[in-house]
């Protein structure tokens, strides 16, 4: 009897240290937090998914590059740019919003990481699309999802060089689409396009050479089919309250 309630104690005691290291670490896989506040600067997010999951449409190895060197660096390097600033202790909206002044190496570096931790969780398999909610708000800015989907693509696949495509809840809460250069991201002051990020689709060539070569067109195409309309539609009903 008594090994049997050691075994137990032992028991409970892993489960409540395993819960608690797991509300320190704040992993953005729990899709029901907000992504700019579950941003940790301690810990590299974990991917939300196997390097596999989003085949055939990106490939393992992009995923594996894409996260574990590119993503990966954005973070450290953005930790580094911030260490001893008085940006290191900020929340990372309020940095975003004067990046103005912060220079290019917090610039550059937190938007690549902050931009990726939200590509990330915008894809996935099995979503069914967006809500009614979501679907109403597209239909009134664009027409259609049809023409939403035009307007999103066009706005990735004309967008110069290395940069990002962006659907957003502006400040007026409508939707609208736009994209942004290199790594900055409708929430700096920098950028002309303002408002809540709601879906992002990466356009830097290391998103999809390997698979794609230089067929962007054909990688944002591709792209549709592994959105994750749940994740969407949950970002879109924490900016629209």
């Amino acid at each position: 009897m008594k090994s049997i309630n050691f075994v137990k104690t032992i028991a409970l005691v892993s489960i409540l240290s395993f819960t608690a290291l797991t509300t320190m670490c704040g992993q953005t896989t729990n899709s029901k937090t907000n992504t700019m506040e579950n941003l940790s600067l301690t810990e590299f997010p974990a991917l939300p998914y196997a390097y596999d999951a989003l085949e055939p449409y990106i490939d393992a190895r992009t995923m594996e590059i894409h996260y574990d060197r590119h993503h990966r660096a954005y973070f450290n390097n953005f930790v580094a740019a911030i260490k001893g600033t008085v940006y290191e202790n900020m929340p990372v909206g309020k940095t975003f919003a004067e990046i103005s002044k912060a220079g290019d190496a917090i610039r550059n570096n937190g938007g690549g990481y902050y931009n990726h931790v939200l590509y990330w969780k915008i894809m996935g398999k099995g979503s069914s699309g967006p809500s009614t909610e979501l679907s109403a708000a597209i239909d009134k800015a664009f027409g259609s999802f049809d023409k939403f989907k035009e307007t999103f693509s066009t706005a990735a696949k004309t967008r110069f060089g290395s940069g990002w495509a962006w659907l957003v809840l502006t400040p007026e809460k409508t939707l609208a689409v736009g994209s942004t250069p290199n790594q900055d991201n409708p929430l700096m002051d920098v950028s002309p396009l303002k408002g809540t990020p709601i879906l992002n689709i990466d356009v830097w060539e290391h998103a999809y050479y390997l698979k794609y070569q230089n067929k962007r067109p054909d990688y944002i195409e591709a792209f549709w089919n592994v959105i994750n309309w749940d994740e969407v539609n949950r970002l879109y009903r924490e900016a629209v309250k």
